[in-house]
C-alpha cells in the first residue's frame, strides 16, 4: 500500500489530477472515491471521463446507479453506491465491471469495501476551502501502488 496527497486550490488542480490519474488507467482500473456531501467525487469522475475521451456531460448515477460511457479508448463504468445496501449491490454483479475491460469509478466505495476488488485506487476527498480540495490517494495493490510511487516522485 502506498499513500500520497494532493491539495488542489481550485478546479483546475482537480483537472490536472484527473488527467494524471486518466493518462494511466487502463482495461481494469478500479477507482474508489469517499469523501463528503459535496465533496467533489462526481466532479473528479468529470474530470476523469473529459481526460478519457468520454464525449458530452457526466452525470452522478445517484439514481440509476451506474452509467456507462463510451471513451476515446476505454469504456467508463460510473457507480453510485450510497442508497443501496451491500447485498443489493452484491446483486448488481459489479464484479463483471471491476474485471472488465473499462475503467470503474465508485461513489462511496467504502460503503461496500467488502465487494470492492483486493487491488484498486482509493481517493478519500476533503473539503479544505470554498474551491480547495485535499485528495487522499492510496495504491492497493498493483499498478496502483507504483502509480503513486511516480507521482510521489
Amino acid at each position: 500500500m502506498h499513500q500520497m496527497t494532493f491539495p488542489a486550490a481550485d478546479e483546475q488542480d482537480t483537472e490536472r489530477l484527473a488527467e494524471r490519474i486518466a493518462a494511466y488507467c487502463r482495461p481494469g482500473t478500479v477507482i474508489a472515491l469517499d469523501g463528503d456531501l459535496g465533496a467533489g467525487k462526481t466532479r473528479l469522475t468529470q474530470a476523469i471521463a473529459r481526460s478519457l475521451g468520454v464525449p458530452g456531460h457526466v452525470s452522478s448515477p445517484t439514481f440509476t446507479i451506474i452509467k456507462e460511457y463510451e471513451g476515446r479508448e476505454l469504456p467508463l463504468y460510473h457507480m453510485d453506491v450510497y442508497r443501496i445496501s451491500e447485498d443489493e449491490a452484491a446483486e448488481l454483479g459489479l464484479e463483471e465491471y471491476f474485471e472488465g475491460g473499462g475503467v470503474t469509478i465508485v461513489e462511496w466505495a467504502s460503503l461496500i469495501e467488502s465487494l470492492m476488488p483486493s487491488e484498486r485506487l482509493e481517493i478519500y476527498i476533503e473539503v479544505t476551502g470554498e474551491r480547495s480540495r485535499l485528495f487522499r490517494l492510496t495504491g492497493i495493490g498493483e499498478p496502483y501502488e507504483s502509480w503513486l510511487r511516480e507521482w510521489s516522485a
